[in-house]
């Protein structure tokens, strides 16, 4: 009886001993995980921060800058787990499978937001636009000031105040017209007139008023033309140039000043009309 109580003590301390190893070898592992976090994760902050001083210093678009960033910061903590998450014994291998895994999954999951995030990818580097400009999304319509070019969403504020959210990948995929993009920008205006009006008349009344536009690019070509026989007018195109900030404000101008013109020097501009003709007697009489 002594004789098994003694074995089964000795096995119950051997146990006890490797286990007590292992835990202490586990100890040790952790230890050294948490090191690599710590040291990793203030590395990864003095490179960010280099990073982000050389980036300032540079010529480089503000949006890219900030997505640069945030991409650089995200992607050197994630090596840093990695490495930490392989001190504690696991294997590497094991890690790349699992987040190949959960990144298949989660793909499948949030297509849409991965394709607004690729969008994005391509706007900041491509640069159809840029922030200040006014474009329209011909898709959708939407159309207005670009505010900001985010990861999912690119903010656009309209002319009456609001603020449009369009998805990055709307925009990476649909054509874009860029309405300021460039420094100047042609005025297109067609006033309709009498087919009793004398068209050279009107074409020297038209060529005063855009003469007499104040922030009329002067090195650009006029152009009067008749642009088309209506059923009820005859149609003036007109045609000038101004800077691209000018245009709205000028082409306003310019109808007030025609219509003046017009009135003027006795020139219609002619409207539907529609005549109704009676025939026959109503009945009683």
């Amino acid at each position: 009886m002594e004789g098994i109580k003694g074995k089964l003590f000795s096995v119950i301390y051997a146990y006890m001993g490797k286990t007590g190893i292992a835990a202490i070898d586990f100890a040790g592992k952790c230890i050294v995980a948490l090191l690599v976090l710590l040291i990793g994760f203030k590395l990864t902050g003095t490179i960010v921060k280099m990073c982000d001083k050389a980036f300032s210093h540079s010529k480089m678009d503000e949006t890219l800058h900030t997505f640069l960033i945030s991409t650089l910061r995200l992607g050197l903590k994630i090596l840093v787990i990695f490495m930490a998450v392989t001190e504690l014994g696991v294997a590497a291998s094991s890690i790349v499978a699992i987040i190949g895994s959960a990144g298949l999954a989660l793909g499948l999951s949030i297509q849409g937001s991965l394709a607004n995030i690729a969008g994005g990818v391509v706007l900041l580097f491509v640069k159809p636009f840029q922030v200040g400009e006014y474009i329209i999304e011909e898709s959708s319509g939407k159309e207005g000031t670009v505010q900001e070019v985010g990861m999912m969403y690119t903010k656009l504020l309209s002319v009456d105040n609001k603020v449009i959210l369009v998805p990055n990948g709307n925009l990476a995929n649909a054509s874009i017209t860029n309405v300021t993009h460039q420094d100047k920008r042609r005025v297109d205006l067609v006033v309709g007139i009498d087919y009793s009006e004398d068209i050279k008349k009107v074409k020297r009344i038209l060529e005063e008023v855009v003469q007499e536009e104040k922030v009329l690019l002067s090195e650009e070509s006029i152009q009067i033309f008749v642009n088309e026989f209506r059923d009820s007018c005859i149609d003036m195109g007109l045609r000038y140039w101004v800077k691209t900030e000018d245009y709205w404000t000028s082409r306003c101008r310019v109808m007030e000043r025609i219509k003046d013109k017009f009135d003027e020097n006795n020139v219609s501009i002619p409207f539907n009309q529609l005549d109704v003709n009676l025939s026959g007697r109503l009945s009683g009489n």
